[in-house]
């Protein structure tokens, strides 16, 4: 429509790890990636020019929080007509550094609230960490990252890209790589590919109930991952008085097996003895 304001053009800052999208048939698509945002309480992270920023409004999203650091974009944003009506929400914040449950779209929302964005790389996997352990204020998330993010964050057993994140991301998550881009679909180009990665909460009854226990455990196993489990959670045994060997093979895990072998499962057997051992 003619009265929309126009996306703000400014340069990326490669401090903040920006990279921007501007063709709308991919931003429309990464905005519906996760299901319909009509009448939802939505959040995007590092909106930049607003190109998803507008592809979520214009799909009928309730509310819409964007946090962006960058003060240009934070300011453009403001005087959007939705902005001037409360539909649209910016923050001028560092992602990492905000407390999610005090947001008021958070705190109003009526069911779990969706999280849509193309992340800034520098900042995706913590911010990533930070949503699985989130609890149950967090509905459905598509986020873009690059793409070995993205299949690392999906990965099964056995996978090459199989390891800590996607152990912690299967505790809560059933998450699938909806799409791929290549760098020239962004502006400036970043040097890898790039990736939509969709997450949709488990139920309460498949959900872990311990995630730091299980991100413990994930940590230890993958962070020494050429070796034999009995020796890769030696130190992590020890701070909570379990014999690894004992420990394992109470899970009916073989010592010599390696962390890439295990299934969710296996790690949430693990987890659970560890954290009853540290209660």
């Amino acid at each position: 429509m003619s009265d929309r304001p126009a996306l703000t053009q400014a340069s990326a800052r490669k401090a903040l790890g920006q990279h921007f999208l501007f063709d709308p048939d991919i931003l429309k698509r990464t905005a519906l990636a996760a299901g319909p945002v009509e009448g939802r309480d939505v959040i995007e992270v590092g909106p930049g020019p607003g190109g998803l920023t507008r592809a979520l409004l214009d799909a009928g999203a309730k509310t819409l929080t964007c946090v962006e650091a960058d003060e240009r974009f934070a300011a453009a944003l403001n005087t959007w007509p939705e902005a001037q009506d409360g539909r649209l929400r910016v923050i001028q914040h560092d992602a990492r550094k905000v407390d999610w449950p005090r947001l008021n779209s958070i705190a109003d929302a009526t069911e779990p609230v969706m999280i849509v964005a193309n992340l800034p790389y520098n900042v995706g996997t913590p911010l990533l960490i930070d949503w699985l352990k989130a609890g149950a204020w967090r509905g459905e998330m598509a986020l873009m990252f690059q793409k070995e993010v993205a299949e690392r964050t999906c990965a099964q057993t056995g996978d090459r890209h199989y390891g800590r994140l996607a152990v912690l991301t299967a505790g809560v998550c059933d998450a699938v790589i909806s799409f791929t881009l290549p760098p020239g679909a962004f502006r400036p180009p970043p040097k890898v590919d790039s990736a939509v990665a969709v997450f949709r909460p488990l139920k309460d009854e498949k959900r872990f109930d311990d995630i730091p226990s299980l991100e413990k455990v994930a940590t230890a196993a993958f962070g020494q991952r050429r070796k034999m489990l009995r020796a890769s959670l030696k130190s992590l045994a020890k701070t909570v008085g379990l014999n690894p060997v004992e420990w394992l093979e109470s899970c009916e895990i073989d010592p010599t097996a390696r962390a890439e072998t295990l299934t969710q499962t296996e790690f949430r057997a693990l987890a659970r003895k560890f954290g009853e051992a540290a209660a």
